[in-house]
């Protein structure tokens, strides 16, 4: 059993996918979002979204955390706070000494979609449909963040390597 934990960070709202892989069977566990409240100042948005994943680390045990692979914004401030988002993020899992993969955004779409321009909406519904969910995951950073688990999960199974452990 291997569990994944996908994480597609963002000052507002951090989406989180854990899906657990057993042989060829591919089972979520757990997707959300963090959510820091809109009136915390900047450093406490970060300890907010430091503390979300430490909390997930900590229930979940994954062996990885896929995140995805920050891209270039026109707004310089934009990128930033993305920057220091995703720290969060990678502070939290070099902690528990969790190994950190980063795949860019085209690339988690491309191993569920098959598409890497897929729209939110047809990688909500393609995530629906293979982790058999009862509907398209809420909100739309949660599906990009199990996006992001079930492509380092094809990622391991290309590289040969077992993922029942």
């Amino acid at each position: 059993m291997t569990i994944i934990l996908g994480i597609d960070p963002g000052t507002h709202i951090t989406g989180y996918g854990v899906i657990q892989i057993e042989g060829q069977q591919q089972k979520p566990l757990d997707f959300g979002c963090i959510r820091p409240p809109k009136h915390y100042t900047a450093a406490e948005k970060y300890l907010a979204i430091f503390e979300g994943i430490d909390a997930l680390l900590e229930k979940f045990c994954p062996v990885a955390v896929a995140i995805e692979m920050q891209f270039f914004h026109k707004n310089a401030q934009s990128a930033l706070k993305l920057g220091m988002a995703k720290a969060a993020v990678l502070i939290a899992a070099a902690r528990k000494k969790i190994p950190i993969y980063e795949y860019a955004p085209r690339k988690a779409k491309q191993a569920v979609v098959g598409n890497g321009a897929a729209s939110k909406e047809q990688v909500q519904k393609m995530i629906q449909l293979l982790l058999k969910l009862s509907s398209p995951p809420e909100p739309q950073d949660a599906a990009d963040a199990l996006a992001l688990a079930l492509c380092h999960a094809n990622s391991l199974k290309f590289k040969g390597i077992t993922l029942s452990l």
